[in-house]
C-alpha cells in the first residue's frame, strides 16, 4: 500500500486519469508538493469523478488519501470510476452496470395479479404447531 499511497498522494495522477476519461474534467493540475495544492488536486479529482457519474457514497474524503486515513475508500472510488469509463468510450473495469429494466403491464395482466394470494408476511395465523420438537423437549 505504500507505493499506492505515494503514487496517488499528490493527486496529479488522479487528475490525469479523469482527464483521460473525459478531456477537460480538471482544468488545472497543480504540479507541486505544497500540501494545499496537492489537496486541491485531490478535491478536483473527486468533483470530476462525481460529474462523471461516480455516486457520492463511492467517493472518499480528501484527507482519506492525503493523510492515509482510509485507502480502501480510495480503491472503491477508483473501481467505481473504472465502471463509469465505459460510458465515455473508454475501456471499463469491473462488473457491467445493470441496465434499466422497465416493465409495462397491460390492464389485463394487472387485474390477473390482483387475484393472487400473497404470503402472509411472517404470519402463522392458523398454523398448527402441535407435535413440533425443539431439541429434546416435545411441545404439544
Amino acid at each position: 500500500m505504500d507505493n499506492f499511497y505515494e503514487t496517488l498522494r499528490d493527486g496529479t495522477l488522479l487528475c490525469k486519469l479523469v482527464n483521460d476519461i473525459k478531456a477537460g474534467s480538471v482544468k488545472k493540475i497543480n504540479n507541486t508538493s505544497l500540501a494545499f495544492k496537492c489537496m486541491e488536486n485531490i478535491n478536483a479529482f473527486l468533483e470530476a469523478a462525481k460529474s462523471l457519474g461516480v455516486p457520492p457514497q463511492e467517493t472518499f474524503q480528501t484527507v482519506d488519501l492525503w493523510e492515509r486515513q482510509n485507502l480502501n475508500s480510495v480503491v472503491i472510488c477508483l473501481q467505481s470510476l473504472g465502471r463509469k469509463a465505459g460510458n465515455y468510450g473508454k475501456p471499463s473495469i469491473g462488473p457491467k452496470e445493470a441496465d434499466k429494466n422497465v416493465r409495462n403491464f397491460t390492464e389485463e395482466q394487472l387485474r390477473a395479479g390482483q387475484g393472487v394470494i400473497s404470503l402472509q408476511y411472517g404470519s402463522n395465523k392458523g398454523a398448527n404447531q402441535s407435535g413440533i420438537n425443539f431439541g429434546n423437549t416435545r411441545h404439544m
